[in-house]
């Protein structure tokens, strides 16, 4: 997924780790996705739709 989002952006992603399997996704310390709400591995399509609605939220 780290490379997909540098390919699509040009953004880097970095790991933050965390605990107990939480997988969440965060652009400028906003939660855009969470697996706690989910249960599962997101896509690549579904953290690009979150990106693109993070970027016309600005």
């Amino acid at each position: 997924m780290q490379e997909a989002i540098k390919k699509k952006y040009g953004l880097t992603a970095t790991l933050r780790e965390g605990a107990g399997g939480i997988f969440e996704v965060s652009i400028d310390d906003s939660v855009v996705y969470s697996n706690q709400t989910t249960y599962r591995f997101p896509t690549d399509e579904e953290i690009f739709e979150k990106i693109e609605a993070a970027k016309k939220a600005r």
